[in-house]
């Protein structure tokens, strides 16, 4: 399907895979397009904006709509717009589920208090936490999703690092079953684990001291310094700033991981 992603505001990244920056927190959403499907990792944090989405990534679709969403990681900047995409299979690294069905002293709290001390009205805060969404299908590995077309995808619970439930989306560049024309590199959505528009963010729910191996198991999935890695905030960027941002985190907090 040949998009005209910068008409609708999205970033092409290859044939089949986009991104879009939202305002506000920068935040990085991603969108991969099968022959049958299409997954989107990470929606928003507000309903309004999930709504957004949804209505952006149909009309970019030509009609079609989102048929399957991945969630990075609990941030409210990530998930909180996810109850606008009604029936989709909804993915998330193993444990997420659990946590976000947490009582009100719990994630779901944490999640509105997030997002209030962040700016979010409290009214939007309230509404998304109260239907917000947790994932039916728990990644533990590595789960490939097929959208159709010969385009497979690769969900990878690469945590704990920046949470302790982060979850990576590869999008295969060329070769056997990526569903895409020679010379096509690799695209690989790395959510808060990496970060290019400011310091990687280590809040009360990071696990420091396993981060710089969480960034060697990206490095190993991306496979080559061809690909193309997508932070959750900021611009994308290569192997070689994900190197130095892990080098960078192993000196801040230590930790464990064999260096790059």
């Amino acid at each position: 399907m040949d998009l005209r992603w910068e008409e609708h505001g999205w970033e092409r990244l290859g044939p089949g895979v986009g991104r879009r920056r939202l305002p506000g927190w920068d935040a990085t959403v991603g969108l991969v397009v099968g022959e049958r499907g299409a997954l989107l990792y990470d929606t928003g944090s507000t309903l309004r904006e999930g709504a957004e989405l949804r209505a952006g990534t149909r009309a970019l679709l030509g009609g079609r709509r989102v048929t399957h969403v991945a969630l990075s990681h609990p941030h409210f900047d990530h998930v909180l717009g996810a109850a606008a995409f009604s029936g989709v299979a909804v993915y998330g690294a193993v444990g997420l589920a659990e946590l976000l069905a947490g009582d009100g002293a719990g994630a779901a709290g944490s999640l509105y208090e997030e997002a209030v001390r962040e700016g979010v009205a409290e009214a939007e805060a309230a509404e998304a936490v109260d239907l917000l969404v947790r994932p039916g299908h728990a990644v533990c590995g590595e789960l490939t999703v097929d959208l159709g077309g010969g385009r497979r995808v690769l969900l990878a619970n690469v945590g704990p690092g920046h949470t302790a439930h982060d979850l990576a989306l590869l999008v295969p560049g060329s070769g056997e079953g990526a569903g895409t024309a020679p010379g096509t590199p690799a695209v690989l959505f790395c959510g808060d684990l990496v970060e290019e528009s400011g310091e990687p963010q280590a809040g009360p729910d990071a696990v420091p001291a396993r981060w710089p191996a969480a960034l060697d198991r990206l490095l190993a999935l991306g496979g080559g310094d061809g690909t193309v890695y997508v932070p959750g905030h900021g611009a994308a960027v290569d192997a070689a700033f994900v190197r130095a941002q892990r080098d960078a985190l192993a000196a801040r907090f230590g930790g464990s991981g064999a260096p790059s």
